[in-house]
């Protein structure tokens, strides 16, 4: 799913949320998740503030020294082979994985639980552009925040806005309703990308008024 937003007359951000294939999933399914998303990737003009977001069902390890440019020093664990994909087309695109740029402790860098050996795993990434790394301050799990999911969530600090700009009427109003056009455009997203994998449910009882109701 793709959210291309305005952040000021001539800048814009790309989102990009994505759900990799598992381990265990076809490497032709693997190698079709990727492409697509390549593609989208060329796609994004290069002023654009990018966000590639969601569960990679990938593992990266803490190897910086054969990723410096992709990576930080504090991973965690080892990487994979879906690992090794994902950090492939990070120097493809030359972007980083904020998660491992922070020292916090492992239960912040960990989002999910292995169930059989409940051993914790760093799967879900927030990944930029790396001449905008510096625009974060921090990527770390929100230990709590479930969310129906067995995933932990991650939250990322940017820099800090100068909010006192709402005090004048009409950056207030602009702001407003740059929001409400972005808002629009992202629940149009999420209901067409709904829609689109999910489909609407099969109709399980008749109408109410048929043939025979005339003889009524």
């Amino acid at each position: 799913m793709t959210l291309r937003l305005p952040l000021s007359k001539d800048n814009f951000a790309t989102i990009i949320s994505v759900y990799a294939p598992t381990m265990i999933n076809p490497d032709e399914n693997k190698e079709a998740f990727y492409n697509q998303l390549e593609s989208v990737l060329s796609g994004i003009p290069r002023t654009d503030k990018l966000l590639l977001i969601g569960d990679f069902n990938a593992r990266i390890g803490r190897e910086n020294d054969k990723w410096p440019s992709v990576m930080g020093k504090r991973g965690i664990g080892k990487c994979n082979s879906n690992g090794d994909l994902l950090l492939a087309l990070c120097s493809e695109f030359e972007l980083i994985v904020t998660n491992t740029m922070f020292k916090q402790q492992d239960e912040r860098k960990t989002t999910w639980m292995h169930p059989r050996s409940r051993h914790l795993h760093m799967i879900d990434f927030i990944i930029t552009r790396c001449w905008d790394k510096m625009d974060i301050h921090n990527t770390r799990a929100t230990r709590g925040a479930n969310c129906w999911t067995d995933h932990q969530k991650w939250l990322s600090e940017y820099d800090q806005l100068n909010t006192a700009k709402l005090t004048t009427i009409s950056h207030r109003d602009s702001f407003e309703q740059e929001m409400d056009s972005a808002h629009a455009q992202w629940e149009q997203v999420v209901y067409n990308t709904a829609k689109t994998y999910l489909g609407k449910p099969d109709r399980k009882h008749q109408d109410w008024f048929d043939p025979n109701d005339q003889e009524l």
